[in-house]
Protein backbone atom coordinates (compact mmCIF):
# COMPACT_ATOMS: atom_id res chain seq x y z
CA UNK A 1 0.00 0.00 0.00
CA UNK A 2 1.63 3.27 -0.74
CA UNK A 3 2.24 5.33 2.44
CA UNK A 4 3.38 8.75 3.37
CA UNK A 5 6.45 8.59 1.34
CA UNK A 6 4.91 7.22 -1.18
CA UNK A 7 2.32 9.75 -1.91
CA UNK A 8 4.99 12.61 -1.37
CA UNK A 9 6.95 11.29 -3.92
CA UNK A 10 4.51 11.13 -6.37
CA UNK A 11 3.18 14.59 -5.41
CA UNK A 12 6.83 15.76 -6.25
CA UNK A 13 7.38 13.85 -9.26
CA UNK A 14 3.65 15.33 -10.83
CA UNK A 15 3.69 18.76 -9.35
CA UNK A 16 6.28 20.17 -12.02
CA UNK A 17 4.32 18.58 -15.08
CA UNK A 18 0.29 19.75 -13.76
CA UNK A 19 1.10 22.64 -12.14
CA UNK A 20 -0.84 26.31 -13.70
CA UNK A 21 -1.85 23.76 -16.78
CA UNK A 22 -5.39 23.71 -18.05
CA UNK A 23 -7.84 20.84 -17.91
CA UNK A 24 -8.98 20.00 -21.71
CA UNK A 25 -10.72 16.37 -21.25
CA UNK A 26 -11.56 14.24 -18.73
CA UNK A 27 -11.59 10.74 -19.21
CA UNK A 28 -13.07 8.14 -17.13
CA UNK A 29 -12.71 4.33 -18.18
CA UNK A 30 -13.85 2.89 -14.75
CA UNK A 31 -15.74 4.40 -12.59
CA UNK A 32 -16.89 1.98 -9.84
CA UNK A 33 -13.95 3.05 -7.91
CA UNK A 34 -13.92 2.55 -3.40
CA UNK A 35 -15.44 6.06 -3.83
CA UNK A 36 -17.61 5.72 -7.17
CA UNK A 37 -16.19 8.88 -9.78
CA UNK A 38 -18.36 11.60 -9.56
CA UNK A 39 -20.44 11.84 -12.85
CA UNK A 40 -20.13 15.20 -13.48
CA UNK A 41 -16.68 15.07 -13.05
CA UNK A 42 -16.03 16.10 -16.90
CA UNK A 43 -18.35 18.81 -16.90
CA UNK A 44 -16.59 20.22 -13.73
CA UNK A 45 -13.17 20.35 -14.54
CA UNK A 46 -12.51 20.69 -18.05
CA UNK A 47 -11.01 24.57 -18.67
CA UNK A 48 -10.16 24.70 -14.84
CA UNK A 49 -6.50 25.61 -14.22
CA UNK A 50 -4.63 23.89 -11.45
CA UNK A 51 -2.78 24.86 -8.94
CA UNK A 52 -0.60 24.23 -6.26
CA UNK A 53 -1.04 20.33 -5.33
CA UNK A 54 -0.50 19.74 -1.04
CA UNK A 55 -0.92 16.59 0.87
CA UNK A 56 -2.81 16.13 3.89
CA UNK A 57 -1.47 12.20 4.96
CA UNK A 58 -2.36 10.32 2.14
CA UNK A 59 -4.35 12.43 0.68
CA UNK A 60 -3.15 14.49 -2.65
CA UNK A 61 -4.96 18.05 -2.67
CA UNK A 62 -5.39 19.17 -6.33
CA UNK A 63 -6.99 22.78 -6.17
CA UNK A 64 -8.24 23.91 -9.36
CA UNK A 65 -9.72 27.54 -10.13
CA UNK A 66 -11.61 28.34 -13.47
CA UNK A 67 -14.15 26.97 -15.78
CA UNK A 68 -16.91 24.79 -13.75
CA UNK A 69 -14.48 24.34 -10.88
CA UNK A 70 -14.79 27.26 -9.12
CA UNK A 71 -12.04 26.68 -6.69
CA UNK A 72 -12.86 23.50 -5.65
CA UNK A 73 -10.51 20.73 -4.65
CA UNK A 74 -9.64 17.15 -6.17
CA UNK A 75 -9.07 14.70 -3.03
CA UNK A 76 -7.10 11.60 -4.39
CA UNK A 77 -6.25 8.46 -2.53
CA UNK A 78 -3.96 5.97 -4.19
CA UNK A 79 -5.62 3.20 -1.98
CA UNK A 80 -3.55 -0.25 -1.87
CA UNK A 81 -2.47 -0.42 -5.40
CA UNK A 82 -2.80 3.29 -7.13
CA UNK A 83 -0.47 4.97 -8.95
CA UNK A 84 -0.22 8.28 -10.73
CA UNK A 85 1.94 9.20 -13.79
CA UNK A 86 2.36 11.71 -16.19
CA UNK A 87 2.32 10.38 -20.00
CA UNK A 88 2.42 12.10 -23.29
CA UNK A 89 -0.96 12.54 -25.23
CA UNK A 90 -1.18 9.13 -27.86
CA UNK A 91 0.77 7.26 -25.17
CA UNK A 92 -2.51 3.77 -25.05
CA UNK A 93 -3.67 3.20 -21.78
CA UNK A 94 -2.96 0.20 -19.81
CA UNK A 95 -5.45 -2.32 -18.31
CA UNK A 96 -6.55 -0.80 -15.17
CA UNK A 97 -5.92 2.80 -16.37
CA UNK A 98 -9.23 4.21 -14.65
CA UNK A 99 -9.21 7.81 -15.24
CA UNK A 100 -7.03 10.32 -17.38
CA UNK A 101 -6.65 14.37 -16.93
CA UNK A 102 -5.97 15.40 -20.62
CA UNK A 103 -3.69 18.88 -19.86
CA UNK A 104 -2.92 21.75 -22.38
CA UNK A 105 0.66 21.28 -23.66
CA UNK A 106 0.63 17.68 -24.35
CA UNK A 107 0.29 15.68 -21.30
CA UNK A 108 -1.83 13.53 -19.25
CA UNK A 109 -2.41 12.68 -15.35
CA UNK A 110 -3.31 9.05 -15.40
CA UNK A 111 -4.74 7.34 -12.28
CA UNK A 112 -3.74 3.50 -12.41
CA UNK A 113 -5.64 1.09 -10.06
CA UNK A 114 -5.51 -2.67 -10.09
CA UNK A 115 -7.69 -3.45 -6.93
CA UNK A 116 -10.14 -0.19 -7.32
CA UNK A 117 -9.25 0.61 -3.68
CA UNK A 118 -8.79 4.38 -4.16
CA UNK A 119 -10.65 7.20 -5.36
CA UNK A 120 -10.73 11.08 -6.83
CA UNK A 121 -13.45 12.68 -5.13
CA UNK A 122 -14.87 16.34 -5.77
CA UNK A 123 -14.64 19.24 -2.76
CA UNK A 124 -16.48 22.22 -3.18
CA UNK A 125 -16.01 23.02 0.38
CA UNK A 126 -12.58 24.02 2.29
CA UNK A 127 -10.82 20.41 2.13
CA UNK A 128 -10.16 20.67 6.08
CA UNK A 129 -13.96 20.82 6.56
CA UNK A 130 -14.32 16.87 5.30
CA UNK A 131 -14.57 14.23 7.22
CA UNK A 132 -11.52 12.60 6.50
CA UNK A 133 -9.03 14.84 6.95
CA UNK A 134 -10.89 16.97 9.89
CA UNK A 135 -9.93 14.53 12.70
CA UNK A 136 -6.25 13.28 11.20
CA UNK A 137 -3.43 13.95 13.36
CA UNK A 138 -0.67 15.94 12.87
CA UNK A 139 1.65 15.84 9.79
CA UNK A 140 5.07 13.49 11.17
CA UNK A 141 7.54 16.03 9.92
CA UNK A 142 5.83 18.80 11.17
CA UNK A 143 6.81 20.48 14.52
CA UNK A 144 3.26 19.84 15.75
CA UNK A 145 4.48 16.15 16.10
CA UNK A 146 7.21 15.13 18.89
CA UNK A 147 7.34 13.39 22.12
CA UNK A 148 5.85 15.13 24.40
CA UNK A 149 2.81 14.61 21.84
CA UNK A 150 3.28 11.02 21.89
CA UNK A 151 3.63 10.51 25.64
CA UNK A 152 0.89 12.57 26.48
CA UNK A 153 -1.57 10.60 24.19
CA UNK A 154 -0.27 7.44 25.40
CA UNK A 155 -0.71 7.58 29.01
CA UNK A 156 -3.23 5.31 30.54
CA UNK A 157 -3.13 3.52 26.99
CA UNK A 158 -2.57 -0.54 26.98
CA UNK A 159 -2.75 -1.04 23.53
CA UNK A 160 0.82 -1.97 21.67
CA UNK A 161 2.84 1.18 20.97
CA UNK A 162 3.41 0.14 17.29
CA UNK A 163 -0.44 0.30 16.72
CA UNK A 164 -0.38 3.32 18.63
CA UNK A 165 2.27 4.88 16.18
CA UNK A 166 0.00 3.91 13.00
CA UNK A 167 -3.08 5.68 14.99
CA UNK A 168 -4.22 8.57 12.07
CA UNK A 169 -5.45 10.84 15.23
CA UNK A 170 -2.12 10.52 16.43
CA UNK A 171 -0.21 11.33 14.00
CA UNK A 172 -0.88 11.04 10.41
CA UNK A 173 1.12 8.57 7.66
CA UNK A 174 3.29 6.57 9.86
CA UNK A 175 1.74 3.09 8.02
CA UNK A 176 3.60 -0.61 8.67
CA UNK A 177 6.41 -0.19 6.74
CA UNK A 178 7.61 3.15 8.85
CA UNK A 179 6.32 2.60 12.13
CA UNK A 180 8.40 -0.83 12.33
CA UNK A 181 11.76 1.06 10.88
CA UNK A 182 10.83 3.79 13.78
CA UNK A 183 10.37 1.51 16.41
CA UNK A 184 13.46 -0.28 15.57
CA UNK A 185 16.01 2.57 14.91
CA UNK A 186 14.31 3.87 18.66
CA UNK A 187 14.87 0.70 20.39
CA UNK A 188 11.34 0.04 21.27
CA UNK A 189 9.53 -3.02 21.06
CA UNK A 190 6.76 -3.17 19.27
CA UNK A 191 4.77 -5.03 21.63
CA UNK A 192 5.30 -2.75 24.63
CA UNK A 193 1.79 -1.18 26.07
CA UNK A 194 2.00 2.80 24.85
CA UNK A 195 1.36 3.93 28.21
CA UNK A 196 4.18 2.09 29.79
CA UNK A 197 6.54 4.12 27.69
CA UNK A 198 8.86 7.23 29.18
CA UNK A 199 9.02 10.23 27.66
CA UNK A 200 12.67 10.09 26.79
CA UNK A 201 12.05 7.33 24.76
CA UNK A 202 9.02 8.59 23.19
CA UNK A 203 11.28 11.54 22.20
CA UNK A 204 13.81 8.86 20.82
CA UNK A 205 10.77 7.37 18.59
CA UNK A 206 9.48 10.61 17.49
CA UNK A 207 13.20 11.31 15.90
CA UNK A 208 12.96 7.91 14.68
CA UNK A 209 9.91 8.91 12.76
CA UNK A 210 10.81 11.68 11.25
CA UNK A 211 14.22 10.77 10.06
CA UNK A 212 12.75 7.39 8.32
CA UNK A 213 10.02 9.12 6.40
CA UNK A 214 12.46 11.73 5.48
CA UNK A 215 15.21 9.14 4.17
CA UNK A 216 12.16 7.01 2.38
CA UNK A 217 11.20 10.39 1.29
CA UNK A 218 14.10 11.27 -0.38
CA UNK A 219 14.67 7.58 -1.89
CA UNK A 220 11.77 7.52 -3.65
CA UNK A 221 9.75 5.30 -1.63
CA UNK A 222 9.81 1.78 -0.67
CA UNK A 223 8.25 -0.37 -3.66
CA UNK A 224 6.29 -2.96 -2.84
CA UNK A 225 4.77 -4.86 -5.19
CA UNK A 226 3.85 -2.44 -8.01
CA UNK A 227 4.41 0.82 -6.81
CA UNK A 228 5.73 3.79 -9.02
CA UNK A 229 6.73 6.77 -8.46
CA UNK A 230 4.38 10.51 -10.42
CA UNK A 231 7.28 9.61 -13.34
CA UNK A 232 7.07 5.97 -13.50
CA UNK A 233 10.42 5.44 -11.52
CA UNK A 234 10.00 2.90 -8.66
CA UNK A 235 11.40 3.33 -5.05
CA UNK A 236 14.51 2.52 -3.49
CA UNK A 237 14.05 2.64 -0.18
CA UNK A 238 13.50 -0.99 0.34
CA UNK A 239 16.71 -1.45 -0.03
CA UNK A 240 17.77 0.10 3.48
CA UNK A 241 14.59 -1.76 5.43
CA UNK A 242 15.95 -3.02 8.75
CA UNK A 243 12.91 -4.73 9.55
CA UNK A 244 10.25 -4.79 7.69
CA UNK A 245 9.84 -7.74 5.45
CA UNK A 246 12.91 -9.63 7.30
CA UNK A 247 11.54 -12.16 9.44
CA UNK A 248 13.71 -15.13 10.38
CA UNK A 249 16.74 -13.36 8.89
CA UNK A 250 19.56 -11.83 11.03
CA UNK A 251 19.16 -8.17 12.70
CA UNK A 252 21.70 -6.05 10.77
CA UNK A 253 22.82 -4.70 14.04
CA UNK A 254 23.24 -7.48 16.03
CA UNK A 255 22.59 -10.71 13.86
CA UNK A 256 20.00 -12.03 16.18
CA UNK A 257 17.43 -13.42 14.26
CA UNK A 258 14.66 -10.94 13.55
CA UNK A 259 10.90 -12.49 15.11
CA UNK A 260 7.49 -12.11 13.79
CA UNK A 261 4.31 -11.03 15.86
CA UNK A 262 0.74 -10.15 14.54
CA UNK A 263 -0.76 -6.34 16.61
CA UNK A 264 -3.32 -4.55 15.35
CA UNK A 265 -3.81 -7.37 12.68
CA UNK A 266 -0.73 -6.28 11.20
CA UNK A 267 2.68 -8.19 10.97
CA UNK A 268 5.35 -6.61 12.53
CA UNK A 269 9.05 -7.69 12.72
CA UNK A 270 11.39 -6.95 15.41
CA UNK A 271 14.51 -7.69 16.79
CA UNK A 272 13.85 -9.00 20.25
CA UNK A 273 17.80 -8.05 21.10
CA UNK A 274 17.92 -4.39 20.09
CA UNK A 275 14.47 -3.81 20.88
CA UNK A 276 13.12 -3.48 24.44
Amino acid sequence: MPELPEVETTRRGIAPHIEGREISEVIVRQPRLRVPVPMDLGERLVGARIGELSRRAKYLLVPLSGGDALGGTLLWHLGMSGSLRIVRIGELPRKHDHVDLVLDGGAILRYHDPRRFGFVDWLVDSPERDPRLARLGPEPLSEAFDGERLFALSRGRRVAVKPFLMDNAVVVGVGNIYAAEALFMAGIDPRRAAGRISRERFDRLAAAAREVLAAAITQGGTTLRDFVGGTGEPGYFKQRLNVYGRHGQPCRRCGAELRLVTLGQRASVYCPHCQT
